[in-house]
């Protein structure tokens, strides 16, 4: 944790046993520990695994009898056994006799209002029974519910699906709203009428692209995986590619609107409503938003942007780029509504001559066009 993030919530800890610390020697103290780090990917999609075996490292060389060590991190399968359990084995500690060592994915949707923490079953895997069952009664004090499983593998398998399948419909549901619109038919009316089906039918929304540390990353741990073992998975291959093209699919909507009322695209002066990876939350991991930014920049287009939660976004250039007020905005050539907050200014945004919906939320009218 930053120091500044690590000093604000240490002014705000309160006197119910909750500390704060870098002093890794405290560990020793604790009945249960949980790692919880990053577990991103890099420019080439390759798992970035140097904060998850940092922290295990840490913790191995801290561990005292009767610990548990509990795994949260997504990550591949395997994963839990060889950077806890093998580690343990080799300093002579023996899981589920000498200490528990345990997997069980985070489950958390930012600003959904309807599942609190609390509500979420948690999935629990342990390297023995024991271990699985010590976990479960751990976490049992914070949720309502748990699912016990064999295996840590099971365990961390399920959490890799999960992911994996909104990451695969998402992309479908992408590829579906662009087939729609070739056949001029609204794609959110199909949806609608598919929706009202109350069984073998999930309905997913089109949009900008996937974003958050977990949709764009957790499947190429998978891909990552499967490659090592000389295993293909075509269907999540083409998938995860078909949502890396989807920027590039944005900014080409953007150029043909601007095209079609004889606009160059050099000098063309471009709002981006909205660069969150989703809606009501500030966070701008993964967002799809930043890399349409990026790309018109490059064609030439001055590019702004507009969001009530996001006051700055750092380009992958190290630039840093501050949001604009949307009355700062009027004589935009168009508007690319990437994320729409509940605060969002709709009202502004029907009197902009051209409209790129890329949430798929707005009212048909002319000058708007879909991706």
């Amino acid at each position: 944790m930053e120091g500044d993030r690590l000093r604000l919530g240490a002014a705000n800890a309160t006197d119910d046993g909750w500390t704060l610390s870098h002093d890794v020697s405290l560990l020793a103290r604790a009945r249960a520990v949980i790692v919880c780090v990053p577990t991103p990917i890099d420019a080439h999609a390759v798992p970035d695994l140097r904060a998850l075996k940092g922290a295990c490292a840490a913790v191995i060389d801290a561990v005292t009898l009767g610990q548990l060590l509990m795994l949260t991190s997504t990550s591949y399968v395997g994963c839990t056994k060889d950077l806890l359990v093998e580690p343990l084995i080799a300093r002579g500690l023996q899981p589920g006799i000498d200490v528990h060592v345990a997997f069980s994915p985070e489950r958390i949707n930012p600003a959904d209002e309807a599942f609190g923490h609390e509500d979420v079953p948690r999935v629990v895997g342990g390297s023995t029974p024991e271990c699985a069952a010590e976990a479960a009664a751990m976490l049992g004090r914070y949720v309502n519910a748990t699912h016990v499983v064999d295996t840590l593998e099971i365990a961390e398998a399920s959490k890799l699906l999960e992911n994996t399948f909104r990451a695969v419909n998402i992309a479908f549901i992408n590829e579906f709203a662009s087939v729609c619109r070739e056949l001029g038919v609204p794609v959110t009316d199909v949806i609608d009428a598919a929706a009202t089906k109350p069984y073998g039918f999930m309905p997913f929304r089109p949009g900008p692209g996937v974003g958050g540390h977990c949709i764009p990353c957790d499947p190429h741990y998978l891909l990552w995986q499967l490659r090592a073992d000389r295993v293909s998975s075509p269907i999540l291959e083409q998938a995860m590619t078909g949502l890396a093209h989807r920027p590039a699919r944005v900014a080409a909507r953007v150029n043909s609107m601007l095209a079609a009322d004889g606009i160059a695209p050099f000098g063309a002066s471009v709002v981006v409503f909205g660069v969150a990876y989703k809606p009501n939350v500030a966070d701008v991991r993964e967002s799809t938003a930043i890399e349409v930014i990026e790309i018109l920049r490059k064609q030439g287009m001055r590019v702004s942007f507009v969001d009530s939660k996001v006051p700055s976004i750092r380009l992958s250039d190290g630039e840093l780029l501050v949001a604009s007020e949307a009355s700062q905005q009027v004589d935009a050539d168009l508007v690319v509504l990437h994320t729409k907050h509940d605060d969002t200014e709709l009202e502004w945004l029907q009197g902009r001559p051209r409209v790129l919906d890329a949430t798929y939320t707005l009212e048909p009218r002319a000058g708007l066009s879909l991706i």
